[in-house]
């Protein structure tokens, strides 16, 4: 099986790109592939836990425990997260930390690598 490294760029709310992303990675997951996802950016507010969870808007909390259930390494970018306020504590259990570094190892150890967002 091969390895995929997902980065997404976008923001959480009004767009489907990190819905997209959690459904790809639980599929890669499901038919043993081993899966990344680098959180960045406006991405990272995905990373926090206890959103409120409205009729018509995603969430991340719940797909980020099934995803790291599943063995896929999920890591957010900890400049971006903290320029937003959000702290160590207040994220998702088992959502990794790092620098940029994290996801250009990644990247370089991946089969394919897909970038979703960003300008």
């Amino acid at each position: 099986m091969g390895t995929l490294t997902i980065g997404c760029f976008s923001s959480f709310i009004g767009s489907m790109n990190l819905d997209f992303a959690f459904k790809l990675a639980s599929a890669a997951a499901d038919k043993g592939h081993k899966v990344n996802i680098w959180f960045s950016g406006n991405a990272t507010t995905v990373t926090k836990k206890g959103q409120k969870h409205l009729k018509d808007y995603s969430h991340g909390e719940t797909p980020l425990r099934e995803l790291i259930e599943k063995g896929v390494e999920v890591c957010t970018c900890e400049a971006c997260n903290l320029a937003r306020g959000i702290q160590k504590p207040d994220a998702v259990e088992g959502v990794q930390w790092n620098a940029m570094q994290w996801y250009l190892a990644k990247i370089y150890g991946s089969d394919r690598v897909l970038h979703i967002g960003g300008e």
